[in-house]
Formats: C-alpha cells, structure tokens, sequence
C-alpha cells in the first residue's frame, strides 16, 4: 500500500500596520478585553445599553405603547357595556290595553311580579263540576297576541318586545281523570238536483266523553263535547252568467271513430268532455291521446260497463280508481271526473268513495243516439229540448260511431244557429260562478280531519 503524504504550505502573514484605536469615535473603537479580567458591561449597571453586540446603539422605548394599551382597555370596556346594555335593554309590551315597559327576554311569570299583578284564582274542580279545593285552579288566566298560554309555560315565554298580553282572573281546572272518547260519525244526505254532483259539505267526526276522575273517584258522562259535521253532496243545474252555453260529452270513449269527432269538433271551435271507458283504451291509446293533444276535456266511466250501484266496498273503488288510471296511462293526465256508467251513482256509493272523485256529472239532455234512429233523430231530440246550461249526452263508440259523423256536423250548426256556444263540462261549470266557487272539477279537496260518512237513512237519492 503507498503512503501519500500531502503538504499545505501556509500563507506567508502579511505585515500590517496596528490601528490606535484610543483616537477613534467611541462607536468604531473595538474593544479589547484583557484576559482573566472580569468586566462589567452597560446592561448589568446603570447604563442604558441594551445587551446585544458590543457597541450596538441601544434602541429606544416607544414612549406612545402605555397610551395605546389604554385605549385598548378603554374600547373593551366600551364594547363590554354595549353588550351588556343591549342584552338587557327595555322593550315595550301591550299588557290589558295599556303599555309597559319589560327588560328584553323577560318572562310572563316576571312581568306579572314586576307589574304586582294580583288576581283571582280559579278553583279546582271534580268531573262533576263540585268544587274540591278553592283558589286550586289556574292563578291566571294568559293570553299573549291573542293565544292561550298556560300555567306551566309562564316561566318559560318570554318577551322580545310588540307583544299584546291579556292577564286576568285565572281558570277552573279539573282534576286529574282518565277519558272513554265515544266517536260520532257523519251522517250523508244528498240535497238538490241536476247533472253537476259534488261534496258541499264534507263529513268531520264528533265525539262525546265519560271521565272517571282520579281524586274524587266519581263518575261522570260529560255528553257531546265535539259537534259532528254531517256530510252533504249538492246536485246543481248550471246557470250561465253570460250568454246561452251548453256542454258536449260523449260516453264509451273511445273508439275508432274517435279522432274523426275530434276533428269535427276541432274545426268547429266547439269544446267537449269524453269520458272514457278503461277497458276501451287497451288498442286506442293513441285515440285518448288524441283527445288530450286537441285540448279536450277527458273524464272516465269506470273501467267497465258496469251498474256501480251493485258494488260494493273495494269492488266499487277499483271500479272508478282503475277507470281513473286508464285514462292517465293513456293520455299523461290524471283526472278525477266521473260519469258511472247508465249514470247511476247511488248514496251508498258516495258515502264509500267520494274521496275518489272531484264530481260526478250525468246529463240533462239524453239524444237518444245508442237506440240508433238515425243524425237526423239526434240532432231533433237535442234541439227540441236543449236550454241555457245543459248537458248533452252523446256516444262515442263503435255501434254508435257512423251515426255520430253524420249528426255532429249537424247539430253544431244548429246550436251556433241558436245563439248557443258548445264547451267542455269545465268550461260549462266555470260559466255560472256560484256554481264554480262551490266545486272543484280538477282534484279532490277532501280536507284533512275528514272522514267518510254513514247513511243517514236507507233508500235511494234524496232530493230537496
């Protein structure tokens, strides 16, 4: 192994000339400490040399820091008691008319003792309405913007300020008891008469109450304690307010024929409600939307030919929800109009399914077109009887469906002729305002608490 052996040469020491620092400027002298010699530097004294680096400036004290650090103060405190102030700031309230002056957030239990309020209290009260315990009822009676507020919430409402509070002598109260609650349901009865039937009235549960008190140990039947809300359909005419108009509607939709009626009827300027009967839809789906793209009004017959006064129960309701559906299916919108079938509809069958159905229209002019006599027997059986507000009955089928090409044409001429204009049932209810106020053709508006009704009596339609 060789052994290297390197050799620095140093650089050769420069002569200098040695500085006389005891004629220099304090600042630029450095300072020689002799060794083993303990010296005392500024900082450790009286000087005023901050320790650093030797022959550093000192620098100076910001002489403004203690003012700013009192302004500081000053601001904190300042925001302090504006917080402090403004959650306990006044606010006004109405108290029995007059106004007063409460500390935000203050309950009713505290401005009742604020304002030394002293009333009567009520009394306590067995089930059979015997005093047990005088002055053991509410100690006041509360109510703030116009709603009650009990005992056991004083405490706990509080005031922002605008309220209006009413405080008086407080309330009998019962003692404790356990309730039997006896349900009253409505009642039906179907009142009037003419082609437009529909819900007045819907059918609200009553109840009446037995309470066995727990203090007393009595018992005592407290009778009717929630008023029923009997149940009323109305059948209506329509009464126009301006002008002669009458409703086209067709039954058994739809058909072959179908779209040449539209047609017809498009060209006309006349409106019209088919009613649709499920079980034709299934190969005509195109004819039903044809109806819908024209801007008819679509209704349904059930789903079959079917007497739905012979139903019952689920049977009745799959009847009408299934017709309901076929016509939505087929033409993208839903409807809850009725025409049943032969135009029976039985009390029985609205006390089991008027939640299904905005309302069910009959007919007040028949034309007779299913017995086949012939256009010009239609057209003659509708015009020597038609007036302001009818409902004309047509048939769109397919025995029925030639014999309506031919009358149609004809029988919208002679009602323009007449003064008449032909529109849809919508259209036709929407013409007598009255009449349109009371019903709803579009949706059921069975309102929430409402229940179906029972019959008030057997038998057929009531008139009135």
């Amino acid at each position: 192994m060789l052994n290297y052996t390197t050799s620095f040469t140093p650089k050769p020491n420069k002569p200098h000339r040695r500085r006389d620092t005891t004629h220099l400027p304090s600042a630029q002298r450095r300072r020689v400490n002799r060794p083993g010699v303990q010296y005392l530097r500024h900082s450790q004294g009286f000087g005023r040399r901050m320790p650093g680096r030797p022959g550093r400036a000192p620098r100076r004290r910001d002489s403004r820091r203690p003012y700013a650090m009192i302004a500081v103060g000053c601001a904190l405190l300042l925001f302090l008691a504006s917080v402090v102030w403004y959650i306990n700031r006044s606010v006004t309230v109405e108290l029995n008319g007059s106004e007063v002056s409460v500390r935000i957030h203050a309950t009713v239990e505290q401005l009742i003792a604020d304002q030394e309020l002293d009333y009567r209290a009520g009394d306590l009260l067995a089930v059979d309405d015997s005093v047990l315990e005088k002055r053991g009822g509410e100690r006041y009676s509360v109510k703030l913007d116009g709603k009650s507020v009990s005992e056991g919430d004083l405490a706990s409402t509080e005031l922002l300020g605008g309220e209006k509070l009413e405080i008086g002598a407080g309330s009998d109260i019962y003692e404790e008891h356990e309730v039997q609650a006896i349900e009253i349901a409505p009642t039906l009865t179907v009142k009037g008469s003419g082609p437009i039937k529909y819900v007045e009235t819907w059918g609200v549960p009553g109840r009446s109450e037995i309470w066995f008190g727990k203090v007393s140990g009595k018992t005592q039947d407290r009778g009717v304690v929630a008023e029923v809300q009997d149940c009323v359909v109305r059948a209506s005419n329509v009464n126009p307010e301006d002008g002669k108009v009458v409703a086209l509607t067709f039954d058994e939709a739809p058909s072959t024929y179908t779209k040449r009626i539209v047609d017809i009827l498009r060209k006309a300027g006349a409106g019209a409600t088919f009613f649709v009967q499920g079980d034709h839809v299934a190969g005509h789906e195109d004819a039903v939307a044809a109806i819908a793209e024209a801007g008819f009004e679509l209704g349904a017959n059930g789903y079959a030919d079917t007497d739905m006064t012979e139903l019952t129960g689920s049977s009745l309701r799959d009847q009408i929800e299934k017709g309901f559906s076929a016509v939505k299916e087929a033409s993208g919108s839903a409807t809850a109009l009725l025409r049943p079938p032969f135009g029976l509809f039985s009390d029985a069958d609205w006390a089991e399914a008027m939640d299904l159905v905005s309302a069910v229209v009959t007919w007040s002019i028949d034309s007779g077109d299913y017995q086949l006599q012939g256009a010009d027997a239609v057209v003659e059986n509708v015009m020597g009887s038609v007036g302001n507000g009818d409902v004309i009955l047509l048939t769109d089928s397919d025995a029925v469906g030639e014999q309506a090409l031919s009358a149609l044409p004809e029988l919208l001429s002679r009602l323009r002729e007449e003064g008449y204009r032909v529109v849809s049932v919508g259209e036709l209810v929407a013409s007598d305002p009255d009449l349109a106020e009371e019903v709803g053709l579009s949706k059921v508006k069975m309102p929430d608490g409402a229940v179906l009704p029972e019959l008030a009596s057997e038998g057929g339609d009531a008139g009135e």
